[in-house]
């Protein structure tokens, strides 16, 4: 049975109650580890009893295949339903897993933790193929909307709130990883000094501004990312390759730049498919979430007017391939980036190109 990441929260209250097994998996390792410690504590309560969890790594499976069935059976000393955590799973685990859904015993709840593998990864397929007592879900990257409404959330409880351009740069600058970007909004939250019960909301300290945004989490390795998509739609490729040194002396891996320039063709797809077809340009661009930067609304539209459609297109699937290319070449990642990205600067429409 397949779950939503986003739904999770919400229905685990009625899961658990049936739900023998839930496998987490997907790129973003921290929205995996919360959600799974969701799920543990809907059994435990907050204050877990030791005696109610196992924790398991592969490498005791693989030295006692039976571990598994052992702790699912076991009985917790303090009495309560109890939860068994495997964290670091990958296919290897697959066949023994497998075996386990198809007639788990004892009651407790297994959650497994994997990494970022494919849907058809064989692990993935055991769960997705079992019985609806084990659920599967996928963690992927928070982007756009979904930071947004975390942000505003948290920003909410804390009594703050945030007007929509600090929303849209906290959008651009977080979303790699769900405990990352949780722990630099509760930096923002305390340096506006939320969760003041003597501060009524809406008043001018209860506001969130972009000033406040930068000051607190920085704006640089964000900013580098989308000078860098910025600069391949504009065929500018010096500042492509100042941009680019930047970015990797930072440390930002081949794989983040090629993602986040591809959002950004995407981003310009949809919008020059919309004026295309008769919509206006700033009408299509007020659809998207979150919405361009306003400092680069106008070089976000011009680039929509001057790409066509299929060339947009094409651009992603290039960088779609390029991806994949650096995830098999590893030492070569960043060569392999840097000249995909000169490739398609050089293609850009020659009003754009610099």
């Amino acid at each position: 049975m397949e779950i939503r990441a986003d739904q999770l929260p919400s229905q685990l209250p009625r899961l658990v109650e049936r739900l023998r097994a839930l496998l987490f998996y997907g790129p973003d390792a921290g929205l995996i580890a919360e959600l799974s410690g969701n799920a543990s504590r809907a059994v435990l309560g907050e204050t877990a009893d030791p005696f109610r969890m196992a924790e398991l790594t592969p490498a005791q499976l693989r030295d006692d295949p039976a571990l598994l069935a052992d702790e699912a059976a076991a009985l917790s000393l303090t009495g309560g339903r109890r939860v068994v955590r495997l964290r670091g799973a990958g296919n290897e685990l697959a066949e023994l897993l497998k075996g386990f859904l198809k007639d788990p015993p004892g009651e407790a709840l297994l959650l497994v933790e994997a990494g970022d593998l494919p849907k058809r990864a064989a692990l993935v397929q055991a769960f997705a193929r079992a019985d609806d007592r084990a659920g599967v879900v996928a963690c992927y990257r928070d982007e756009g909307g979904g930071i947004a409404r975390l942000a505003t959330t948290l920003l909410r409880e804390a009594g703050l709130e945030a007007n929509r351009d600090a929303l849209a740069l906290l959008s651009r600058q977080l979303g790699g990883d769900r405990q990352l970007s949780r722990r630099e909004i509760e930096k923002l939250i305390l340096y506006k000094g939320g969760s003041q019960d003597d501060v009524p909301a809406g008043t001018a300290s209860s506001r969130v501004e972009v000033e406040d945004v930068v000051a607190c989490i920085g704006d640089g390795a964000a900013l580098d990312l989308d000078d860098i998509a910025l600069a391949v739609c504009d065929g500018d490729t010096a500042a492509l390759d100042r941009a680019l040194r930047r970015s990797f002396q930072q440390g930002t891996n081949a794989v983040q730049i090629l993602r986040h320039v591809m959002r950004h063709f995407q981003r310009l797809h949809f919008v020059a498919a919309q004026v295309a077809e008769g919509t206006a340009a700033k009408s299509a661009m007020a659809t998207l979430q979150p919405r361009p930067f306003w400092k680069v609304a106008d070089r976000f539209e011009a680039q929509a007017r001057s790409w066509p459609p299929a060339r947009l297109a094409a651009a992603s699937a290039r960088l779609l391939d390029a991806e994949a290319a650096c995830k098999r070449t590893g030492s070569r990642d960043t060569a392999l980036c840097g000249q995909i990205l000169l490739g398609i600067a050089l293609t850009a429409p020659k009003g754009r190109r610099r």
